[in-house]
């Protein structure tokens, strides 16, 4: 009763899918498998670019045309924006004013344009389908003809994936799954512990589907770096419905798609007893309770075709097929079907009628109950292994994305936020993977997971897979000693001055030295010798000991002298984490307004979460089928350093600001976006007054809209009232160094008092007069904070509208 074949979708292990489709290669002749090919074709906005060039336009002229062609809707074609298709006169949205006003004013544009409508849609290049592969029953070229890949790498049928099908072939998506791969690498880190303590290992596989533990995490929402279940909204979602089972599990990954999210409320009161459990028709209870009355799943759909209507299998499938296409004559057809097979069983027809309409609706957007399963068993797994094996998992979850920072940081932070320790890179203990620190193989630890992460030398900008490699290769034999050591015996092919640089900022070669300056400062030294030692090895210059042994170390050591330098600033210190990491690591830019930023703020950048509540929804009298409208958005005040800056034209713009324990999207828009925009660039540190709501577009994630901002230093410059330096161990001549720091800030109008001053008689606090009263902005507190006998400098602040 088939009408076509069966879809066959495989996740396979990134590092092994190369390995699979060599192995079906083997297993049925390499004639016969192949994987298949795709075909670019001139989209609006490059055949716009491709054509411009031809006709040796001006970059400027095409680039301005094609940025008049919008990114949305994804199939947009010139004649859309020109308004000569079909499909543009039944949406007049896809029509593009000025774009049809350069085409009739401007004669270079015409041209252009012209062309370009000639070429658009034409194949431009070949590639490879990410997962297809067909495999024939007979030598391929019965079937299809053959493309070999550029540079030899393997053959690719020249029929697409949709003319493969037609000729008889059929296609099997091998497709690599990052997340399987995470785990592949978390259960061999976790099985080489078990190992050393005796342990059998762990088979993924046989988990124990009914495990309290992970079912405790996905109730708690901790499921960042868990498969499916880590959006902001899916975490809301898993807080209302408090998992279970494992039916629970994936019955939300079939509803949290576009569709049977409005199904998610009533799933959730039914699952706890709040709302009735229906059933349309007795009979079906079997196949609709384990989701509590209602339908999610595409299967369930058939089965009720089976027993309510006397379909078959074979039948039931097609029903399922017209109803998700909505051809009206089809579903006619189908509808009497179902009303005839209903009526044998004694069911009237309205009451068929009734059913066959909730299928039907149900039937549009139900996902497959054996594909939600098998992602849903991959979601259970992570969550256990978070839940049981934390480091190993986290450290295997941020070594599969070390190329991504966003993702590094995301997964550090959570890292953090559940209890593991993150170590810094070290030459002398990282490998080029993120990986978990053994705790003592004795102890009862060992068996309930490590609680510490090394960072791998591989998420270091600038220091590529192979320096890594014989860093941690060389390492075997004994660690180094100091960066001369260093130097001299990592492969100097894999080692460069830009690679030593990137080490020395990223903090990885912190335990080699004093400091990074210290490190910086001898470091040309170092290559020197290095390079001495090279020549010496090279022209055979080694004691008869070191030439008998063949050993590296025989050779003569040239000693370089450590220069004794103070550590750079704290924001130079930072920034070249930044610069090699992506990130922040020993701290971050705002510690030292840690304080400052606290007062003027509503609370950390990272206790939103926990600290907001959202504002009852509002009444909906507009007749819009809403009931409630969203509620005002929350006063707050939100204060931190901008990091990144996305501007939309010269109206408004989305910055982002952080804090060291948290982050924030802020949007500015009119004129507080007017006469704020020469503060909007990264690192300037702002505070920041407006509303802040839940951003239900954007993953459910934090977003305050501004509606008053300042610098940081505006802000401490009006609210601070007191400057209180706390002194410690002052020497001579510390008042005449104290006037002349604050002389230059004087005229403002905060105080300041001196906290433990002492002089040959007595110790006091004081409060100097009013005449040296001063405006406390950053810059003065960085200065009294360096000067000598100074222990602490803090801002008392007050803030109050001007």
């Amino acid at each position: 009763e088939r009408v076509s074949m069966p879809d066959f979708d495989i996740d396979f292990c990134m590092d092994r899918r190369d390995e699979v489709i060599d192995y079906v290669a083997r297993k049925y002749g390499r004639d016969r498998v192949s994987q298949i090919i795709t075909y670019g074709s001139m989209a609006a906005k490059a055949v716009l670019r491709d054509s411009g060039r031809v006709l040796s336009m001006g970059y400027g002229q095409v680039d301005k045309l094609a940025k008049m062609v919008p990114p949305r809707p994804l199939d947009l074609t010139l004649s859309d924006a020109l308004g000569r298709s079909e499909k543009s006169k039944k949406e007049p949205d896809r029509v593009v004013r000025e774009f049809c006003e350069a085409y009739e004013q401007d004669e270079d544009a015409h041209a252009l344009i012209d062309l370009a409508l000639k070429l658009e849609n034409l194949t431009r290049n070949a590639g490879k389908h990410a997962g297809g592969v067909v495999i024939a029953p007979t030598p391929l070229t019965d079937f299809a003809p053959l493309y070999c890949e550029a540079g030899g790498g393997g053959v690719v049928t020249q029929y697409d994936k949709d003319d493969v099908e037609a000729v008889g072939l059929v296609k099997f998506d091998f497709l690599g799954l990052r997340t399987l791969t995470i785990i592949d690498w978390a259960v061999k880190a976790i099985n080489a512990r078990r190992a050393k303590t005796g342990e059998a290992p762990l088979d993924i596989s046989t988990l124990p589907l009914d495990d309290p533990a992970p079912y405790e995490l996905l109730k708690k929402a901790q499921t960042v770096a868990v498969f499916q279940l880590e959006s902001s909204g899916m975490q809301r979602m898993l807080k209302d419905a408090k998992p279970d089972r494992f039916e629970d599990i994936i019955a939300l990954v079939a509803l949290y798609r576009p569709g049977p999210m409005d199904l998610i409320p009533s799933f959730v009161a039914r699952k706890h007893g709040r709302e009735e459990v229906e059933y349309p028709d007795p009979r079906v209870e079997p196949i609709l309770k384990e989701t509590y009355g209602i339908m999610v799943y595409q299967e369930q759909v058939m089965q009720m075709a089976q027993i309510v209507g006397g379909y078959s299998l074979g039948g039931a499938d097609l029903l399922r097929r017209a109803m998700g296409k909505k051809k009206l004559e089809e579903m006619a057809k189908e509808r009497a079907k179902f009303r005839e097979g209903a009526a044998k069983d004694g069911l009237s027809g309205e009451k068929a009628d009734s059913i066959f309409d909730l299928m039907e609706k149900f039937a549009g957007y139900g996902f497959n109950k054996s594909h939600a399963a098998a992602y849903a068993l991959v979601s259970y797994q992570t969550a256990w292994l978070k839940a049981h094996y934390p480091a190993e998992f986290m450290a295997a979850t941020i070594s599969s994305d070390m190329d991504n920072t966003d993702k590094v940081v995301t997964f550090l932070d959570e890292s953090r936020a559940i209890g593991i320790t993150v170590q810094p890179p070290d030459v002398n203990a990282s490998e080029y993977m993120f990986v978990a620190i053994e705790p003592d193989a004795l102890s009862a630890a060992s068996r309930q997971g490590a609680r510490t992460i090394q960072y791998g030398l591989g998420a270091i900008k600038g220091v590529g897979q192979g320096a890594c490699e014989s860093i941690v290769a060389e390492r075997a034999n004994g660690k180094y000693t100091d960066l001369a050591d260093f130097c001299r015996r990592v492969d100097p092919t894999r080692l460069n001055r830009r690679v030593l640089e990137a080490l020395i900022l990223s903090g990885a070669l912190d335990a080699l030295a004093a400091n990074r300056a210290s490190l910086m400062l001898q470091l040309p030294d170092a290559i020197k010798a290095a390079e001495q030692h090279l020549r010496d090895r090279q022209s055979g210059q080694n004691d008869m000991f070191g030439a008998a042994m063949g050993s590296a170390s025989a050779t003569p050591v040239l000693e370089i002298e450590l220069p004794t330098v103070p550590e750079w600033p704290l924001e130079q210190k930072l920034q070249g984490e930044r610069d090699t990491l992506g990130h922040y690591l020993s701290g971050h830019p705002t510690d030292p307004w840690k304080d400052e930023l606290a007062q003027l703020s509503t609370c950390p950048l990272g206790e939103i979460v926990d600290r907001y509540q959202p504002p009852k929804p509002r009444r909906n009298d507009n007749d819009d089928g809403n009931r409630f409208r969203r509620g005002p958005d929350t006063p707050w005040t939100v204060a931190g350093m901008v990091t990144a800056v996305r501007k939309r034209g010269d109206s408004d713009a989305f910055v982002r600001l952080e804090d060291g324990s948290g982050i924030i999207e802020v949007s500015f828009f009119g004129e507080l976006y007017q006469q704020m925009a020469p503060l909007l660039t990264r690192d300037e540190m702002l505070v920041v007054d407006g509303g802040l709501r839940i951003d239900e577009f954007s993953g459910g994630g934090f977003q305050l809209r501004a509606r008053s901002a300042c610098s940081l230093a505006d802000a401490c410059r009006r609210h601070a009232r007191l400057l209180q330096l706390k002194l410690n161990g002052i020497g001579p001549g510390f008042v005449e160094q104290l006037q002349h720091a604050l002389a230059g800030y004087r005229g403002g109008r905060t105080s300041v008092t001196l906290h433990g001053y002492r002089n040959r008689h007595a110790q006091a606090d004081l409060e100097l007069g009013e005449a040296w009263r001063v405006e406390a902005i950053p810059e003065l507190l960085r200065t009294v904070r360096a000067m000598p006998g100074v222990q602490a400098a803090r801002l008392r602040i007050v803030k109050q509208q001007d």
